[in-house]
């Protein structure tokens, strides 16, 4: 007995777009260079995002943090503790204001890490006009999550993650 199947089929998806600035999310929430590496992860997880484009006092991105970059600092950073004092002077006490610290106050040791420090300073870049086809090829050939769309001037004015890539796929 000869029976023949047919291959079966996957449906075709299409991109539902034609450039950068369809696929992209406008005015991205973004790091400054200069913003501790605290205020970075608080845009991060205040936000629910993994990562985020870093900009320069112009507006231009300069680089991309993310979660793991924070994590790979926060791992590699050997820091020792210094032997706690037996008691505080009076004038440790006190603020530049005069205003004295309430009993039990602790002092946190903060880490001063810039982001532009920690950040990954590769900026993967395509302007609005692009064609999808290319932010497409553009992200596969870099092996990237995410591409930046900047204005004539080099201002970031959106981002194109893969998760806009999908939203844009229609059967």
């Amino acid at each position: 007995m000869n029976t023949m199947t047919t291959p079966r089929t996957s449906p075709q998806l299409l991109l539902w777009a034609e450039t950068a600035a369809d696929l992209m999310m406008p005015d991205p929430v973004s790091v400054r260079e200069d913003a501790s590496e605290h205020e970075a992860l608080s845009v991060l997880l205040d936000r629910g995002y993994s990562a985020a484009p870093v900009i320069d006092e112009a507006g231009r991105p300069v680089g991309v943090l993310s979660r793991s970059d924070i994590l790979i600092h926060d791992r590699e950073r050997i820091e020792h503790l210094a032997p706690l004092p037996e008691f505080y002077h009076r004038s440790e006490l006190t603020l530049h204001t005069g205003e004295r610290l309430p009993r039990g106050y602790q002092v946190e040791k903060v880490d001063r890490t810039r982001v532009r420090d920690l950040m990954t300073p590769a900026v993967f870049s395509v302007p609005p006009d692009a064609s999808a086809a290319k932010v497409v090829q553009e992200m596969l050939g870099l092996k990237v999550h995410r591409l930046f769309v900047v204005d004539a001037d080099g201002v970031l004015v959106g981002v194109i993650s893969a998760f806009d890539i999908l939203r844009h796929l229609k059967p």
